[in-house]
């Protein structure tokens, strides 16, 4: 048992390992009225420094009102368990946290203030290392909906997504990338362009994301056919090997802020104008994509549904992109009905290699899209 020497006997509780999954959230379960919630103050969804050892976490608290726990003990989610490599029995120490300036930047946003480059960059350093919860996250995203963000704002976001992580270079001095906006179903276009691209000598590191408001993104497609939770040196020795890869975003660190707010956003249905812009143009600048082409579906049930607001999404990619220096080539592509004739991971995996086989006219509108 790896104890914590501390004055205050009140601020420990030894963990008991109770293996509930929240995803990515960090939550701590302790009993409702365990001495150290009472001398603390604990209350629901307090956010609670948790510390092992030489680690520290920022937790939420959830209270449980049955005997799985004894007064004395605490649980973490399995996430919060990894994060402090935590064992049955450890002694953890408990105590509020130091108030997050960065939240009053939030408030600020919300009330129609503009933010600054430094307060942005505080806010995404905060949500990148754990201290925002989930319902802190999904404040600022909301905060940020609505073409809320004016262009100076989504400048300083795409920034602080893109200095918050891991930035990859590569030897050749032209790295392409591609994406797609979304919203479609059947819409996987993305893995026959690389599968052609990297065939031709170019070299394209994508990184993709999982849905967000579709039942399968790239990277959920791509796992049906190959891991995809690749870490940076995997990545990089696929891409020196066959010129390109598709690989999750998320397992690479290359805009840690950036997964966690597509989790959020998944669960709030919420993919709002200069967030999608910084969340696309961060993670290829990070993964060193110096030209990138944009597809931007428009149609009555895609992300896009005008030409007006194609308009000022593309104004808006061109600044941004121009700011961050890479070079863009938006293309708007016909958002009417479904791209391909399956739908979800494996049927649109399908879909794909039906192209690369050229087996048309099975899925002949994933091939003319692409």
């Amino acid at each position: 048992m790896n104890a914590i020497n501390n004055e205050n006997v009140y601020n420990t509780l030894s963990l008991k390992w109770l293996g509930i999954d929240t995803y990515k959230e960090s939550v701590i379960y302790m009993q409702r009225d365990c001495l150290v919630c009472q001398t603390e103050g604990f209350e629901m969804h307090t956010r609670i420094r948790v510390t092992l050892g030489d680690k520290s976490i920022l937790a939420t608290l959830n209270h449980i009102d049955n005997d799985i726990l004894g007064h004395h003990q605490a649980s973490l989610s399995t996430y919060a368990w990894n994060l402090l490599n935590a064992h049955e029995g450890d002694v953890i120490k408990l105590s509020h946290p130091k108030p997050l300036q960065s939240l009053s930047f939030v408030r600020s946003k919300i009330y129609g203030h503009q933010l600054k480059s430094t307060e942005v960059m505080q806010i995404i350093e905060d949500i990148a290392q754990g201290r925002y919860s989930d319902i802190q996250v999904a404040t600022f995203l909301t905060a940020c909906a609505g073409g809320r963000l004016d262009e100076a704002e989504i400048i300083h976001l795409t920034q602080s997504m893109t200095q918050v992580g891991v930035n990859l270079s590569w030897p050749q001095e032209i790295i392409v990338d591609k994406h797609c906006i979304g919203g479609l179903p059947g819409n996987r276009t993305t893995p026959i362009v690389v599968a052609i691209v990297t065939a031709f000598g170019m070299m394209m590191p994508k990184t993709s994301s999982r849905a967000i408001t579709s039942p399968a993104g790239t990277a959920d497609t791509m796992e049906t056919l190959a891991p995809v939770d690749l870490d940076i040196k995997a990545m990089q020795r696929v891409v020196e090997q066959e010129n390109g890869c598709i690989v999750w975003g998320g397992s690479v660190g290359l805009s840690p802020a950036d997964d966690i707010l597509i989790r959020v956003e998944r669960s709030i249905d919420v993919d709002s104008e200069g967030q999608l812009i910084a969340s696309v143009l961060s993670k290829k600048i990070s993964a060193g994509s110096t030209h990138i082409v944009i597809d931007i579906p428009v149609g009555p049930t895609a992300k896009i549904r005008s030409i007006d607001t194609l308009d000022s999404l593309e104004h808006l990619f061109y600044a941004v992109g121009s700011a961050m220096g890479v070079h863009l080539c938006i293309i708007k592509t016909d958002g009417l009905q479904p791209v391909g004739r399956g739908i979800g991971p494996a049927l649109e995996a399908k879909d794909v290699l039906a192209v690369l086989l050229n087996q048309i006219p099975t899925v002949v509108q994933v091939e003319v899209s692409a």
